[in-house]
């Protein structure tokens, strides 16, 4: 949600630099104010267990969390519709991936029994969670829920 003058914050993808951006100008592609990398380029951010809390926690958009495998064959078929989904939703909903076998502590800490699992975060809380392969339309509907 935005603040009183209208600014939501976003984490850098880069340098985790919580930039405040006037929420009606989400689609102009902003930049960080720190390193100058692209806050919103429609690329799903890939984040570890060192980077995790600092990027949730300082954006104020809906943030969804694909915790995925390399070896897993129902991760490998949604990586392309999860990228698509991040294209669509680039303005709306921040997009991360979470390989859980290099951060097995994350996969614990959010209860991941079975991938691929999207969990979508708001406030820096899990607000809903989703297991097995879906399609890019499907991802953003289901992101685009409600709350």
């Amino acid at each position: 949600m935005p603040d009183a003058q209208g600014l939501l914050k976003v984490a850098c993808p880069n340098c985790l630099t919580a930039n405040r951006v006037p929420a009606t100008r989400l689609d102009e592609a902003p930049h960080c104010g720190k390193c100058g990398t692209p806050l919103l380029d429609g690329v799903p951010v890939a984040l570890d267990e060192d980077r995790f809390d600092r990027f949730v926690s300082r954006t104020d958009m809906p943030v969804l969390v694909d915790f995925w495998a390399e070896w897993c064959g129902p991760c490998r078929m949604m990586a392309p519709a999860f990228a698509q989904a991040a294209t669509e939703l680039r303005s709306r909903v921040r997009l991360a991936k979470v390989d859980t076998e290099a951060s097995p502590g994350l996969a614990a800490r959010f209860g991941v029994r079975s991938i691929p699992t999207l969990v979508l975060l708001r406030d820096a809380r899990e607000a809903d969670r989703i297991s097995g392969a879906m399609s890019a339309a499907d991802i953003t509907r289901w992101a685009l829920r409600p709350a």
